[in-house]
């Protein structure tokens, strides 16, 4: 079989980022979609000077860089401002994202992970398969991601209630992750998964060894 890019998701603080970080330190190597969007609009890049001619230069902070939480908490409560800022970055995101996908077939690296928040909504979910979803419950979601980004509940629920809810993720995947336990449970499950994955490719596991015990 030839290169095989799949995909991976979840909902806000769902954990997809340890499940990256897992594979990551296997050897896989993860073009992540979070990444690209920060290179696309730093300082000088046309996607940051569209961007201001958009939202104006209060989205900027006084460095000219892009003031990404008063960006993100406008968009997350303006349906409209965020499909403005989706026309600005999702085509450059995709173009970034096939151009490093073809760099790594180029290299004959035998399988890519897309890693992306919003993957399924980006309509990315058929062109990353088999497609994984990291899973778990919505208190959880909250609670873990006031702790990790300093944000209000309320701040939390608008960022939830602006992603496609988690049920709908989970029912366009190949491979769920459930993300309701502890560290080692996940990471247990991160192995396995890219352990069917490399099978399903003809790949053999071992290209992608586990750093130390699990």
């Amino acid at each position: 079989m030839g290169f095989v890019l799949f995909g991976l998701t979840g909902g806000l603080a769902s954990g997809k980022s340890s499940v990256a970080a897992r594979w990551t330190a296997r050897g896989l190597p993860i073009i992540d979609a979070d990444v690209t969007a920060r290179q696309i609009v730093a300082p000088g890049t046309p996607g940051l000077a569209e961007v201001v001619a958009v939202f104006g230069p209060q989205a900027l902070l006084p460095d000219g860089s892009l003031d990404r939480k008063k960006v993100g908490a406008l968009v997350f409560a303006d349906r409209e401002a965020r499909k403005k800022l989706e026309l600005i970055t999702h085509p450059r995101i995709a173009a970034r994202m096939l151009e490093r996908a073809g760099e790594l077939e180029a290299a004959e690296e035998p399988l890519g992970c897309y890693e992306a928040p919003l993957l399924v909504e980006g309509g990315f979910a058929d062109l990353c398969r088999p497609l994984v979803v990291v899973a778990a419950d919505e208190p959880t979601q909250i609670a873990r991601a006031m702790a990790r980004d300093h944000l209000a509940e309320d701040e939390v629920r608008a960022r939830l209630k602006a992603q496609l809810p988690l049920s709908a993720k989970v029912a366009a995947a190949d491979y769920v992750i459930d993300n309701g336990g502890d560290l080692g449970a996940l990471i247990q499950q991160a192995d396995d998964v890219l352990d069917a994955i490399c099978r399903q490719a003809g790949v053999d596991p071992g290209r992608y060894p586990t750093p130390g015990p699990r």
